[in-house]
């Protein structure tokens, strides 16, 4: 069952993401609204990893859940990618359990409880 729900401004091929634990929006309707992710996301007990500020505002405003990882770094080459986040995945799923938001920039994670 997955865990995970990757946004749509997220790759789609990601070999990170590819496997049980993560659902793509792509798969399920490219076309959502932030607000019908993030209700899915709550009702799948899922949480949001996007690139999206939105994400974060909700989380800060609203609280949880969903939780979210918010990826804070700009456009990048899908091999720079793949080597920083699957660095830095052992740290945020560990991360993430205890948090309510992951930031997730170039050199550190941040967490907000």
């Amino acid at each position: 069952m997955a865990k995970y729900l990757v946004d749509a401004n997220l790759p789609y091929y990601f070999g990170l993401w590819n496997n049980p634990d993560f659902i793509h929006v792509n798969d399920l309707n490219d076309s959502w609204s932030d607000e019908t992710i993030w209700e899915y996301a709550r009702d799948h007990k899922l949480i949001i990893i996007t690139k999206d500020v939105d994400f974060s505002h909700k989380v800060l405003l609203q609280g949880t859940p969903p939780k979210v990882i918010h990826c804070k770094f700009g456009n990048m080459r899908i091999k720079e990618l793949h080597f920083l986040i699957s660095r830095m995945w052992p740290d945020i799923e560990t991360l993430i359990a205890d948090s309510s938001l992951i930031n997730v920039y170039t050199d550190r994670i941040e967490i907000i409880k």
